[in-house]
């Protein structure tokens, strides 16, 4: 028997290992054939992203202006004359803020022994302004009013000139008188009264608020006036209210009402240019040991 030669042994091994091979990558491809196919894992369910919303924005209540203040007292008034109470928006004005203009002397510069309230010199040699404001002080029994105690106390403050208009400036026609065939059941007056109560022992001082500047004839205008510009929250009165009307006269009298406030500070403003001539802060003394 003729034994293999070297070469023809590794032929044969080279083709063995070919052959196994074949054979196992044909099985291979069998099996994966065969093999069931694997169904794809569901997809994780997309979470929805909550935005939380804005806070709200909270809109500081809006100043109350000439216009809201008369409204107030015209409101009061028509409840008074009505039998009516008070509208919700007048009984609840307590603590809004409020900035009101009163126009005074419209009708030019006050004679040496004026004794207005609101008034106004001016020395055109020396160029010198004189400005004066003094408040208006009332007793409570003026207002149909009396404090539980009976504790001495006052209202201060100012009249609203021309309580039918909102205008923040002095009129620019005058009014002229026309014949009427009927009386005029009452006589212009005051009707309409910004104030503030004070204890007994809070009164403040007797002064008026004044001011003397030097101060060009062309930076002011004499049928211009000046405006007082008076700045706080309305209050409330003895038993609660915010507007307290009367009639003295009887109910032909158109009402007198007061709006009860208390007052932060004072201005004087030039409507010409529109600037402040003067600002008072209101003190409020502390109450006296008795």
């Amino acid at each position: 028997m003729q034994e293999p030669s070297l070469r023809t042994s590794r032929l044969l091994i080279a083709g063995g290992f070919v052959a196994a091979v074949t054979v196992g990558g044909a099985g291979f491809f069998l099996g994966r054939m065969a093999a069931p196919h694997a169904e794809p894992a569901p997809a994780a369910p997309a979470v929805p992203i909550v935005v939380p919303p804005a806070p709200p924005i909270e809109v500081p209540p809006r100043l109350l202006g000439r216009a809201d203040i008369v409204a107030l007292g015209n409101r009061a008034a028509d409840a008074l004359t009505s039998g009516a109470p008070l509208p919700d928006d007048v009984a609840n004005a307590a603590g809004r803020r409020f900035a009101v203009v009163l126009p005074f002397g419209c009708n030019g510069p006050a004679p040496e022994e004026s004794t207005a309230p609101l008034r106004w010199r001016y020395d055109a040699d020396k160029q010198i302004l004189r400005l004066h404001v003094a408040p208006t002080r009332w007793d409570l029994p003026d207002w149909g009013l009396a404090l539980a105690d009976h504790a001495k106390a006052a209202f201060e403050g100012f009249w609203v000139s021309r309580p039918w208009s909102s205008a923040e400036r002095c009129p620019t026609a005058s009014g002229q008188p026309v014949a009427t065939t009927g009386r005029p059941v009452t006589l212009p007056g005051q009707t309409l009264a910004l104030a503030e109560i004070l204890p007994e022992g809070r009164r403040r001082s007797d002064r008026p608020y004044e001011t003397v500047q030097r101060v060009p004839p062309d930076r002011f205008s004499t049928v211009q006036g000046f405006r007082l510009r008076v700045t706080g929250r309305i209050a409330r009165l003895p038993g609660g209210q915010t507007v307290q009307c009367v009639q003295p006269a009887g109910i032909e009298q158109r009402p007198v009402c007061l709006v009860a406030v208390s007052f932060d500070d004072i201005r004087i403003e030039n409507p010409l240019g529109g600037e402040t001539l003067a600002t008072w802060p209101v003190q409020r003394a502390p109450r006296t040991s008795s």
